[in-house]
């Protein structure tokens, strides 16, 4: 996966898609509104935000436009887990390793 920055925000639609697949844009607005308590416009904007990034893809077909997530869900938290080590322990997972082992107690 190519290095893009998700907000956590904008990480609520990614999870819907990969959730319920893809959606046409009702549904999409539908679905993260039962979710979080936005309006339609701001997951429009969200949503504008993510397909600028080309997080999320446009595809026509024959029931009309879906949106689609780049990439799956896996990659994602990959690129997240690693951009984590990378900033907070110098690239060092058997630091994150350690902090998680402590928080186990």
């Amino acid at each position: 996966m190519a290095e893009i920055h998700v907000t956590e925000a904008e990480s609520v639609i990614l999870e819907t898609l990969w959730r319920c697949g893809p959606l046409p844009p009702t549904r999409l607005i539908e679905e993260v509104m039962a979710a979080r308590p936005w309006g339609g416009a701001t997951v429009k904007t969200l949503l504008g935000r993510l397909m600028q990034k080309r997080a999320v893809l446009s595809v026509r077909d024959q029931h009309g436009v879906r949106y689609h997530p780049a990439f799956d869900r896996e990659a994602y938290v990959q690129a997240e887990v690693t951009a984590l080590v990378d900033r907070l322990f110098d690239g060092d997972e058997a630091k994150l390793a350690a902090v998680l082992k402590t928080r186990q107690r």
